[in-house]
């Protein structure tokens, strides 16, 4: 049996999750959500990733309502988790903003805890949309969460840096998500998410390499045809238009594999129902990628609307895009005022007078000393505001 989990030392009291609950609302703006749907990521649905959502004409109600539904799904592997965010800005504004069928995403605090883990080193954007780093407390604390349900990528970064050659093979998951099932009798929800590896096609993994970039906060460095294009910033955030497929698969209730009531399961049952419900998903997965996979870009689709928005809804306009959002959000949208991207004729130039930084990203090596210190100095005063 491969290595397991680090387990949970112990369990955390009631007041321990109860002065943690500050997490509900810390940085998380549905107002953010909303503007950043309406103003780039209407873009690069429409006219770019043209995201298909299958099986989600409703999201599910929760099996007890004082629980969180468990949404999982797989990664697309060696590349931006763009796979994540085009479905999570999609869900949103497919449910309206919901509140009671929206989710909050747990993701690993790598992605929170470096400035260039964030699209465009955009300050704090992980929270701002809904997202809690995934640690043992904060996973306890979510299971009291009022409203709608939690998102996991339950394969964690090895997911994400599995590699081309294994964009269809699950990692092996994490027990967290299982405990927590268990422990509060609530549902799994597997999704499959096809196509999204066509982000960053060919790439690969090397274990020698990632150990030594993940000393610097980076989870991996894609080895393939794409690699010395990293030299320049923009293209770390690179994305191919890949025809993104959400497919609603099984619902799935661990606490039905066990007649052993939680605080007797052993690690090794728990591992074993683990290795079940892994087998569940991956045999949804097997089935959506035989439905949809076999046109991972929609060539035509994309011809016939890639141009009609041109450059704004490709890698190329979105470091513009992000920076005159983030630029007018503090200036006008956390006080309730429009925020308008124009992206008209000359636009360029106006977002590049208004946001100079975005000039390093088209700037090899030298591009990235720039945006790195530039990045360290934002967080630094934006930590001191809060």
């Amino acid at each position: 049996m491969s290595k397991a989990p680090k387990k949970e030392l112990r369990p955390f009291t009631q007041a321990e999750i109860d002065a943690n609950k500050k997490i509900y609302d810390e940085h998380f703006d549905i107002r953010m959500v909303r503007g950043l749907n309406d103003q780039i990521f209407h873009l690069m649905s429409d006219y770019y990733f043209r995201p298909a959502f299958i099986g989600f004409e409703d999201m599910p109600l929760r099996h007890r309502p004082n629980a969180p539904i468990l949404l999982a799904s797989n990664h697309s592997g060696m590349a931006f988790p763009w796979d994540a965010m085009v479905f999570g800005c999609g869900a949103f504004k497919k449910f309206d903003y919901n509140p009671h069928k929206i989710f909050r995403p747990l993701s690993a605090p790598m992605l929170s805890g470096m400035p260039y883990m964030h699209p465009y080193f955009m300050l704090h954007a992980w929270k701002l949309a809904g997202g809690i780093d995934a640690t043992f407390l904060n996973f306890e604390t979510m299971m009291e969460y009022p409203d709608g349900h939690l998102l996991i990528y339950p394969e964690g970064v090895p997911g994400i840096g599995k590699g081309f050659n294994r964009k269809y093979k699950l990692q092996r998951f994490a027990s967290s998500f299982i405990r927590m099932s268990i422990k509060h009798k609530t549902d799994i929800l597997w999704f499959s998410t096809v196509n999204a590896e066509y982000v960053a096609p060919y790439m690969y993994s090397n274990k020698a390499v990632n150990k030594f970039f993940n000393k610097f906060g980076i989870p991996f460095l894609p080895l393939g045809p794409l690699t010395l294009m990293l030299l320049f910033p923009f293209a770390f955030y690179l994305s191919f238009p890949a025809n993104m497929h959400f497919v609603m698969g099984r619902r799935i209730k661990p606490y039905e594999l066990t007649d052993k009531p939680y605080d007797e399961l052993s690690e090794e049952d728990i591992f074993e129902i683990r290795d079940q419900v892994q087998a569940s998903c991956q045999e949804d997965l097997n089935r959506a990628i035989k439905q949809y996979g076999k046109k991972p870009y929609g060539l035509k689709s994309l011809f016939r609307v890639i141009w009609k928005k041109f450059p704004y809804n490709t890698p190329l306009g979105w470091p513009f895009l992000f920076h005159e959002f983030e630029r007018q959000w503090h200036k006008n949208g956390k006080n309730g005022k429009e925020i308008k991207l124009y992206t008209g004729w000359g636009s360029t130039f106006l977002f590049i007078f208004r946001n100079p930084i975005t000039i390093a990203y088209f700037l090899p090596v030298f591009g990235w000393i720039i945006l790195i210190i530039y990045g360290n100095i934002k967080w630094k005063n934006g930590n001191k505001k809060l």
